[in-house]
């Protein structure tokens, strides 16, 4: 029996049914990471490994000998990334070495949702540090404390910020992992490591205990190799957290189950706009590959269109894509918010007190700079500013109103379609929901995927659509890993 192709449920059963022991199944990972993480490929996706796993799984396997009842993840191990607090004997850094010494007072409300579940944390995953917002030259995957996260797959990108996450999962390093999305920072490295990736509705999953960059569009999800999966993990996450305002919206809007909506036959009759506003980000083999997604869709019973132009894409390339004010302004209260709040003995409690710890640091800390950290430092923090105000309106504006909103309304559409992880910015910013699937590779092997997405709090929707064309095509394969 292969461990590494069972997916959550299967896993689940097995280890209830005493097919197979928690213990066993941690340690198969264990051995995986041991092989291939440290040595071998020396992937370099685990940060840090839970020191009680042992005790965990074989408490785990104990209470089902004693017939106790137990949770729909009960026994599994699962990842979390580096930015996601765990109050046990782990670390909580954002990678970065000025937290390298952190340890969380209390469980993240995902920790917490995980643990109740019965999932075993098995481990930190590495991340690009500071979830990429630190500087501008910082390539995917690096950390001060953590070092460079490599693809699975080959010499190539291996996304972020999510990065040790996506590796890890894609790796065959634990069954799912958990990472964080303020723009692209889960569906980006799910397109780069062939896996199924959900960004949610910012609110469906709270981010309390998460190391913040933005609020209005912070959220945690799934990266996973397959649909069920993360709608397994949607089921367990999903839920009102008092501590989370986002949270509080979502009431009456959540799914009490999203697996239903996992359906082969479930493009047919759907009506989707291929977006095609991004081609000039492809190459020659992408752009075929994405045309081959639309036969594959239009083959699988959906009516596709081609959307040549949505304004508030335009709109919002013109005046930086890459880099709102907003997320600028956002960044010091929320990251101050949470630092203020770190035990005395740590030498951080704000972003300035961040900022002077890497630079008397500078030959670990500041291999790429902070610049984006000496931006955000700048400002004043108190979001009354009238460029943040009209910056934030404009990200409204030009992704709801005129963006995603618009495009389905004007097309009667049910969902849109974007090539690899170009929806990011246009979801980050409206807060919608997208999924992330494979849908090839390249000549060299370079994964390569398509995003769905839609309205707030269709991710039943999605989760339709997208596991429909995943069904139909089943692209993804494992890479292939040499000792």
């Amino acid at each position: 029996m292969d461990i590494n192709l069972l997916n959550l449920h299967e896993l689940a059963t097995k280890i209830k049914k005493r097919e197979l022991s928690s213990y066993e199944v941690c340690k198969y990972y264990l051995d995986r990471i041991g092989q291939y993480d440290k040595k071998g490929p020396k992937i370099n996706s685990i940060l840090e490994l839970n020191p009680q796993w042992e005790f965990l799984s074989r408490a785990k396997d104990r209470e089902i000998e004693l017939n106790k009842k137990v949770g729909a993840l009960h026994g599994v191990p699962i990842l979390l990334k580096d930015n996601i607090d765990t109050g046990d004997m782990m670390h909580t850094s954002a990678g970065s070495l000025a937290l390298k010494d952190n340890y969380a007072q209390e469980d993240s409300f995902v920790a917490k949702k995980l643990k109740e579940a019965g999932a075993i944390i098995l481990g930190k995953t590495n991340m690009t540090e500071w979830a990429n917002f630190m500087t501008q030259n910082m390539p995917n995957g690096y950390s001060s404390r953590g070092g460079q996260v490599l693809n699975p797959y080959g010499p190539f990108d291996v996304g972020g910020s999510s990065s040790g996450s996506g590796a890890a999962v894609a790796a065959g390093f634990a069954p799912a992992a958990i990472g964080t999305e303020t723009s692209g920072s889960i569906m980006n490295p799910c397109n780069q490591n062939s896996l199924v990736g959900i960004k949610p509705t910012v609110g469906l999953i709270s981010r309390t205990g998460v190391i913040p960059i933005m609020f209005s569009q912070d959220t945690t999800g799934p990266m996973t190799k397959n649909l069920y999966d993360s709608a397994f993990l949607l089921n367990v996450l999903a839920g009102r957290d008092d501590k989370d305002p986002a949270t509080w919206v979502a009431e009456g809007l959540i799914e009490e189950d999203y697996i239903k909506f996992i359906n082969a036959e479930g493009l047919k009759g759907k009506k989707l706009g291929l977006v095609m506003q991004f081609q000039d980000r492809l190459n020659k083999e992408r752009i075929k590959l994405y045309a081959k997604a639309k036969e594959d869709l239009i083959k699988a019973g959906a009516q596709v269109i081609e959307i040549e132009e949505i304004p508030g894409i335009t709109k919002l390339r013109q005046r930086s894509w890459n880099a709102g004010q907003a997320m600028s302004y956002e960044f010091k209260p929320a990251l101050n918010n949470y630092l203020k709040k770190l035990a005395p003995h740590l030498p951080v409690h704000s972003m300035e007190d961040v900022i002077n710890y890497n630079q008397k640091h500078k030959e670990s800390c500041l291999r790429y700079g902070q610049t984006q950290f000496i931006t955000s430092d700048a400002k004043s923090a108190s979001l009354s500013e009238k460029e943040y105000i009209e910056d934030r309106k404009e990200d409204l504006l030009f992704s709801q109103d005129l963006g995603i909103d618009w495009a389905l309304k004007e097309y009667e559409l049910d969902a849109l379609v974007f090539p690899a992880s170009t929806v990011s910015m246009l979801a980050a910013r409206s807060g919608y929901p997208s999924i992330s699937v494979p849908a090839g590779y390249l000549q060299n092997g370079k994964p390569f995927g398509i995003s769905f997405t839609a309205s707030a709090w269709q991710e039943g929707l999605l989760i339709e659509i997208a596991s429909s064309y995943e069904a139909k095509t089943k692209h993804r394969k494992e890479p292939v890993l040499k000792s």
